[in-house]
């Protein structure tokens, strides 16, 4: 019943979805339906809440009366409330399903079904109500995105209020099963939402969204041996989605830390944390380009993942030669590909029980110069690479290359080797390749038993990469060749005098064929 319902869920916010596709691209009609998604959410836990704390009264929230001094009283003790263990507050009058109803009238004359005001102020009052809390930097400017005068939502605020009004309407029929704590029904539906439109989203896509089968890739890798996380960190967190993927692989993960660039996509982070029901207090995202401007220096994280964008920019100062990040390798990584300068940032951040993954592009792992020095530094000196992945081609949204997961430890249980797997050639092919299932419990299992597979991984020591220069080309530790099949000629000719003598004999029987039908032979 409860997969039922989580399917059920799913197509019906993308049927709702619908609505606003066609009036303006992807990306868009992503941030206002996920925002009235989360704003539903949000007044949703916050009645469930105010109901909670007026039960012994036997009164509900949306019941109290805004005007009057019982009522104002009433709504200013479930406010104090609120801030402290929501984090927000929402009065009666502007809980979703209230604004929802003043949205919807019989009578198309009727002035109080003119909601967009209305609503705007709302979005704004969540966010104010937050001002001089702890909570007031994860809500700051966490609607900036939804702009309800625009008018890619229709020429008139008539036509705006419209498609509004019957968004709102749907979203109010569909039950989030918020009271059932137990289930993420709502955290998996969003989910889902975020990667429908990320595949239709193109290069953008890479921007916010890490496909769910790289994520618990990733997760499981970081996860390994352990039940329990204090921190895990993403320095690129796009959706956050990465992130969340982590907090499934254990039991409790007590604190979440990203950094992310594009404001919009930070705005997306923060919700999906809080609508996947993690406290204000738990997670802190910050808003800035990481390499350049790091927001948690000093910090050290138990897991850290990251799907970086490949081969990005980056100013390479050489400023950045005395900053603790890079200072210890003696070189930068180079402008055009920043790909090593994450790396060291993460390295940087990375406890001494920790552990680390990162997909890169396949270039990060031969390329000279710079790059070169920097790997051998970091397996000669520091002996952190742990294991290095292959990924097949075309499973990332926006690039059809492939790519590498590449795994380090500052402390690992096993120093003498480093674990080589060419999972490219396991998935299943389509428009966008996919690992599947099998193929994931393959590549995690041979990398937490460091399995020796014919043709598909390989134990080196640091030895054979020492010989190889450092180049940790997959190709040159897991041999996938395929010998073709030997052919003895002997039998081959034996078989062609028997097929000669066939022939022959073919041939006389036409012969004779032809000279009874009294016609000349073909030949």
């Amino acid at each position: 019943m409860i997969e039922e319902h989580k399917k059920n869920l799913k197509q019906q916010l993308w049927n709702i979805a619908d609505t606003l596709r066609g009036k303006m691209d992807a990306d868009e009609f992503r941030d206002y339906i996920l925002g009235f998604i989360f704003y539903k959410y949000l007044a949703e836990r916050m009645e469930i809440y105010a109901d909670s704390i007026l039960k012994p009264d036997k009164i509900k929230y949306k019941d109290l009366k805004e005007k009057t001094k019982s009522g104002k009283e009433l709504i200013e003790a479930v406010r104090e409330a609120s801030l402290e263990k929501l984090g927000y507050f929402l009065k009666p009058s502007e809980l979703f399903r209230e604004v929802a109803k003043r949205g919807i009238s019989e009578n198309e004359e009727d002035e109080s079904n003119f909601i967009l005001e209305d609503l705007q102020k709302i979005l704004i009052n969540i966010q104010q109500s937050t001002m001089g809390t702890d909570s007031e930097e994860d809500f700051d400017h966490l609607f900036e995105d939804m702009d309800l005068n625009s008018t890619k939502l229709g020429k008139t605020p008539e036509a705006r209020n419209t498609i509004i009004a019957k968004v709102l309407s749907h979203l109010d029929k569909i039950d989030f099963k918020l009271h059932d704590t137990e289930l993420d029904v709502l955290g998996e539906a969003y989910e889902y939402l975020i990667g429908q439109f990320a595949s239709g989203a193109g290069k953008k896509a890479g921007e916010f969204y890490t496909p769910q089968q790289v994520s618990m890739v990733l997760a499981k890798i970081v996860t390994t041996g352990k039940s329990k996380l204090k921190s895990v960190y993403d320095p690129t967190c796009g959706s956050g989605s990465l992130l969340l993927r982590v907090a499934k692989e254990v039991k409790d993960v007590s604190n979440f830390y990203g950094q992310e660039l594009n404001r919009t996509t930070y705005n997306l982070a923060r919700m999906n944390m809080i609508l996947h029901g993690v406290h204000y207090r738990k997670f802190d995202i910050k808003q800035e380009d990481t390499l350049e401007h790091p927001q948690h220096l000093g910090k050290q994280f138990e897991a850290i993942v990251a799907n970086p964008p490949f081969s990005a920019m980056w100013s390479a100062n050489p400023l950045f030669t005395s900053d603790d990040r890079f200072s210890q390798y003696g070189k930068l990584a180079p402008s055009s590909k920043a790909d090593f300068a994450f790396v060291q940032h993460m390295i940087y951040h990375l406890a001494e029980n920790g552990t680390m993954a990162i997909v890169l592009p396949h270039g990060a792992l031969f390329r000279g110069g710079a790059e070169e020095h920097i790997r051998k530094y970091l397996i000669e000196e520091k002996n952190y690479l742990d294991a290095v992945i292959g990924l097949p081609a075309n499973i990332f949204y926006g690039t059809s290359i492939p790519t590498c997961i590449l795994v380090f430890k500052k402390c690992r249980e096993q120093p003498n080797d480093v674990m080589f797997i060419n999972a490219a050639e396991h998935f299943e092919r389509g428009t966008q390749n996919i690992l599947r299932v099998a193929d994931i419990d393959k590549i995690i299992s041979t990398y937490r038993h460091r399995k020796v597979i014919d043709k598909y991984s390989h134990k080196a020591t640091l030895q054979e990469i020492k010989d190889n220069d450092y180049n940790l080309n997959i190709p040159r530790y897991v041999n996938t060749f395929e010998e073709e099949k030997q052919i003895n000629i002997a039998i081959v000719s034996k078989k062609l005098k028997s097929l000669e003598k066939d022939i022959k004999k073919t041939d006389s029987e036409l012969i004779k064929f032809c000279r009874q039908l009294k016609i000349n032979p073909p030949f």
